[in-house]
C-alpha cells in the first residue's frame, strides 16, 4: 500500500537532516515549492512540516519559512521498569502493608488534594534471588467503597494499580531520580551493611486531564539496579 504524500514528505527531509544532507540553520524548501515537487496541496504539506516540528526536526519563523532544527544533546528517553531493569528481576514482593492515611502536607501538595483527602498507602518489598532489592511505597487516592484487593496489589506495577480508573493509554508518567543515604529503618529493611547509598525512583501518574492519580517512591539498593538513557 503507497504511503500517503505527507509522509512521503516527512520521510525525504527526515532522511536528508539524518543523512547530513540538511544541516542545523539550513531552510527547507517553501510551502509552494514542496507543493509543486510533489503535487499536492498545501493542507497535505503543512500535514507533513507538522510532523517533522513535532519530532523536532524542524522549526519555523513566521514571514521567512522553514529551517532546520540543532539536535538536542542533552534529551534522552529513558525506559523504567520497576520489576526489571539492566542488571536484575525483581523474582517475588512482599506486601508489607496497606494503610489509609491522611496525607501529609507534601504528599498532599504532590496529588493537589487536600490534607482532608484519604489517601491510600502500599508498602512492599522488591526481591531477587532471596535477596530484597528495593523497598517501594505507593500512594493512591481513595474513594469511598474502592476495593482493596492484597493479592492483586502485591504483583502489580504502579500503572497496573490505578488502571481500574482509567486507561492505560491516557496515563502520563513523571519520573525523578536521585541518590539517597539510607535511613536506619530502611537498611534493615533492605539488609544493608556499611556506606551503600539508594537510586531513589520517584513515579508520578497523570490521567488524561493532568491530574494527579499517585505517587510511587521506590528505594533501589545501589548494588541492584542500572538505568539507561537513550538519545533519540
Amino acid at each position: 500500500m503507497k504511503n500517503p504524500v505527507y509522509i512521503k514528505i516527512v520521510e525525504d527531509i527526515r532522511n536528508k537532516v539524518n543523512n547530513g544532507d540538511l544541516n542545523p540553520g539550513d531552510d527547507i524548501p517553501s510551502e509552494t515549492a514542496l507543493c509543486k515537487e510533489y503535487d499536492t496541496s498545501r493542507m497535505t504539506v503543512r500535514k507533513g512540516l507538522a510532523i517533522l516540528m513535532n519530532e523536532g526536526y524542524i522549526y519555523s519563523i513566521p514571514g521567512k519559512g522553514y529551517f532546520v532544527e540543532k539536535p538536542d544533546f542533552n534529551k534522552y528517553t529513558i525506559y523504567y521498569d520497576e520489576m526489571n531493569n539492566l542488571i536484575n528481576n525483581v523474582d517475588n514482593t512482599k506486601l508489607l502493608a496497606v494503610d489509609i492515611i491522611m496525607p501529609p502536607e507534601d504528599l498532599a501538595g504532590n496529588l493537589q488534594i487536600s490534607k482532608n483527602k484519604k489517601v491510600i498507602m502500599i508498602r512492599r518489598l522488591f526481591y531477587t534471588d532471596g535477596e530484597p532489592m528495593a523497598y517501594d511505597i505507593k500512594y493512591l487516592l481513595y474513594e469511598k467503597g474502592m476495593p482493596i484487593v492484597e493479592n492483586e496489589i502485591e504483583q502489580a506495577t504502579f500503572p497496573e494499580m490505578v488502571s481500574r480508573n482509567t486507561s492505560l493509554y491516557g496515563l502520563k508518567k513523571e519520573l525523578l531520580i536521585y541518590a539517597k543515604v539510607p535511613e536506619e529503618k530502611t537498611k534493615k529493611l533492605l539488609n544493608i551493611k556499611g556506606d551503600l547509598a539508594l537510586l531513589v525512583v520517584e513515579q508520578k501518574l497523570y490521567d488524561s486531564k493532568n491530574k494527579p492519580m499517585g505517587l510511587g517512591i521506590t528505594y533501589f539498593r545501589g548494588d541492584y539496579i542500572k538505568l539507561q538513557g537513550i538519545s533519540q
